[in-house]
């Protein structure tokens, strides 16, 4: 009787130091090493400040119009007046369209209020194109709205 108590002793004793030994990192898994309970620590810190560093940085705007204003120049055969004016409308289009989305307001109101700057914008930047420019300008927002149609129609002409 005293051998099965001693034996059960030992047999708990031997499991609970298991167990802790395990939580620090020194499970009988590990490296091998010792005790490395620090350096998880390190490495979930550095795990944190990765984290931070993933989150995507903001486009500047200017570097936003520019790439738009690449794509419509040669399209719309902009000359340097009208590329610096349709230039300014559009980086305080997307100014504001940031601000709405930012807006703690409810999504339908985003989309109303996103659709209606949309609209003002397109109506500025009509104001300073002549009227082949125009008919150009509509083109290219309808194939931007409808993207499968217009592949459908270029792929047609072929």
């Amino acid at each position: 009787m005293r051998l099965i108590q001693s034996l059960l002793i030992f047999a708990f004793v031997l499991l609970s130091t298991n167990i802790i030994s395990a939580q620090y990192g020194n499970g009988g898994y590990g490296n091998g090493y010792g005790n490395n309970y620090g350096s998880n620590r390190r490495m979930n810190s550095g795990m944190d400040q990765s984290r931070a560093q993933d989150k995507p940085k903001e486009i500047p705007v200017e570097v936003t119009v520019g790439k738009i204003i690449e794509k419509i120049k040669p399209e719309l055969t902009l000359d340097a007046l009208q590329e610096i004016a349709i230039s300014n409308i559009l980086m305080e289009s997307i100014k504001t369209q940031g601000m709405l989305i930012k807006a703690e307001v409810s999504q339908e109101d985003k989309i109303k209020n996103i659709q209606a700057l949309s609209e003002v914008t397109d109506r500025k930047i009509m104001e300073l194109l002549n009227k082949d420019q125009k008919e150009k300008y509509t083109a290219m927002n309808e194939e931007a709205k409808n993207p499968k149609k217009s592949k459908a129609k270029k792929k047609a002409k072929q």
